[in-house]
């Protein structure tokens, strides 16, 4: 079974997460899937192979050398994001991609277009895995487990290919924030590893945002609005006031690259209460805190109008893994190197979101991001190229082999 057939194969579980539930996992499809895999990786005849009662599941590919090397790891999550149904997906392929519009969805006028994607256009003349419209496709990130676990299979049908130990695992609930809070980094006993979660082919990532989350509750009071003058407190006009006081530009849908942002994510509320909730990214330590004091000087701004109407909540998320990795330049050059071998030009670029590599970083596991092919995820749009995954399988066992070589 080749990358492609492991891959189509994967996307056919359900293992949307979900934030509202406070398991681990978060949704029943994820362990479904987790233990599928370890049926798979059990005919592969992998050591120590552990899936726990949280839906982490790790194994060991053991050196075929007789030198000391390194443990290096390679990780991918099981689940899909919650922005759009990963239930029932039904994948297809576009053969010799012509450049043209792509009917995902005739019925429903689903059209996957170069006007609106200019990315496809990198792609011409090569075989794409799309949605059929109505669900987002799962690269993010089952193309990562198919490379991973297409790397490992290589590796065991060539053993002329020197590597060490090289230990993989598959977590759930990187969607939402908490694949790496119960990973256990001791008994993965690696010395560094790579999440095959990055986007286009190439993608080698070892700085993110820095990250938190806003939450600022305002207290109203209701009154007929007959009788209301002087006497109502309108929470929701309010809230306004406060939205309106963070600096217009300072939004996703207007930053990019190094830029940070303030994002409001949702809105509840009445005239007795209304409740903001933002995120807050930066990839400078320095101005993030800045903005999370900006969020502190406003509320103290509408409590001077409005007193004791606004109270805030502020929860730091992840750190930016930078500098965990960049003492180690080692890591970041192997990957590299290895992408180069494979015909691959390494593009190092920031993350604009969060990894679990960041979190696992801050554990005590290096852990640099590296491209998995696909693109336009957590929609119908979603797209890989199936040159990219092939290439991204051939990193994994390139890096493997650098390092038993140094």
């Amino acid at each position: 079974m080749n990358v492609v057939d492991r891959f189509l194969q994967y996307v056919k579980f359900d293992t949307q997460s979900d934030e509202l539930t406070g398991m681990t996992p978060s949704t029943p499809g994820q362990m479904e899937f987790a233990q599928y895999l370890e049926g798979v990786l059990r005919e592969m005849k992998l050591a120590n192979i552990s899936l726990d009662e949280n839906g982490y599941l790790m194994a060991t590919l053991p050196s075929n050398i007789d030198k000391k090397v390194p443990t290096v790891g390679f990780i991918a999550h099981v689940d899909t994001s919650p922005d759009m149904s990963g239930h029932s997906v039904s994948p297809r392929i576009v053969e010799k991609y012509d450049g043209n519009d792509i009917i995902l969805n005739a019925e429903q006028n689903i059209v996957l277009s170069p006007a609106e994607f200019p990315e496809l256009l990198k792609y011409k003349g090569q075989d794409l895995i799309v949605t059929d419209g109505t669900t987002l496709l799962g690269a993010d990130d089952k193309a990562g487990i198919a490379e991973i676990i297409s790397a490992v299979a290589y590796l065991q049908e060539h053993p002329e290919i020197k590597h060490g130990d090289i230990r993989i695992a598959f977590n759930p609930d990187e969607e939402i924030g908490l694949g790496a809070h119960k990973f256990d980094v001791q008994r993965f006993g690696c010395e560094w590893a790579y999440t095959m979660d990055g986007g286009e082919i190439g993608e080698l990532e070892y700085e993110n945002f820095n990250a938190a989350v806003a939450k600022i509750t305002f207290k109203g009071r209701n009154v007929h609005p007959g009788y209301a003058k002087h006497k109502m407190i309108n929470s929701i006009r309010i809230a306004n006031q406060f939205a309106i006081m963070l600096p217009r530009w300072e939004t996703p849908e207007h930053t990019e690259g190094y830029e940070g942002f303030y994002h409001l994510v949702n809105i509840e509320g009445s005239v007795e209460q209304t409740v903001l909730t933002y995120i807050i990214r930066d990839h400078d330590r320095d101005r993030f805190e800045r903005r999370k004091e900006e969020f502190r000087h406003l509320v103290r701004k509408i409590n001077h109008e409005f007193p004791d109407c606004a109270s805030l909540e502020i929860k730091d998320q992840y750190y930016n893994m930078k500098e965990k990795v960049e003492p180690l330049p080692h890591i970041i050059e192997i990957a590299q190197q290895a992408m180069r071998d494979a015909g691959v030009t390494p593009v190092v670029v920031p993350i604009r979101g969060g990894t679990d590599g960041a979190q696992l970083s801050f554990k005590g596991l290096p852990c640099p991001n590296i491209f998995a092919g696909g693109l336009n995820f957590h929609g119908r749009f979603e797209f890989v190229p199936i040159p990219s995954m092939e290439k991204a399988t051939q990193v994994i066992v390139e890096i493997c082999r650098i390092v038993a070589e140094r």
